[in-house]
């Protein structure tokens, strides 16, 4: 399970972890909000969080540092007194250690989470915002699924192909100079699993 960030400044490259705590950690429906939130707009304060999601200033701080504890915040550069939060990586790869059943059922959880997550911002999206929205960001809202018989070796093929996709994209998640105008954040999840092998006739 992999996801990768806007944050600006100096950062790793990929944090990768399979510890049962840090994975616990972001399964939380307001900590992703704030890994959104960061993602979107390369650093965030404690108060602008609070703002833009409805929450109290002292809660957002406190799940903020939660996830700074997991690894996953960390301090931007101060503004004069205010105190930004930006993402500690460009990317995050979150694997289960499948010898520890913890961090099996804590990715299990996080992937709850985050389908639910994902599924309250479309609906809302599709709910508030689609009807009156630009007829051209109309049709191009999609939700498709398809079930193919492949090879593991075909299966490889399709994940290389969706991130192949947005490759010419990237750069602008961290150069807003590079964003043409009128272009807007465009939200795409992929899903891609075999079914449980099935017993031989």
């Amino acid at each position: 399970m992999s996801t990768e960030n806007q944050s600006t400044g100096p950062q790793v490259e990929e944090l990768h972890t399979s510890d049962p705590e840090r994975i616990h950690a972001l399964a939380h429906p307001l900590r992703l909000k704030l890994i959104d939130l960061i993602q979107d707009r390369g650093e965030v304060t404690a108060s602008e969080a609070a703002e833009h999601l409805g929450q109290t200033v002292a809660n957002c701080s406190f799940h903020l540092r939660v996830l700074e504890k997991a690894g996953f915040v960390e301090r931007a550069e101060p503004r004069g007194r205010e105190k930004p939060w930006r993402s500690s990586s460009k990317r995050r790869r979150l694997e289960p250690d499948l010898e520890s059943r913890a961090s099996v059922l804590a990715l299990t959880e996080l992937v709850g989470v985050t389908l639910t997550h994902i599924g309250a911002r479309f609906t809302d999206y599709v709910r508030e915002h689609l009807p009156k929205d630009d007829p051209a960001w109309r049709e191009l809202t999609l939700l498709d699924q398809a079930s193919v018989w492949v090879t593991a070796e075909e299966a490889e093929q399709i994940a290389e192909r969706i991130v192949e996709a947005t490759a010419p994209f990237r750069e602008r998640r961290y150069d807003p100079s590079l964003r043409p105008e009128g272009a807007r954040i465009v939200r795409l999840t992929s899903i891609l699993h075999p079914d449980p092998p099935q017993p031989a006739e």
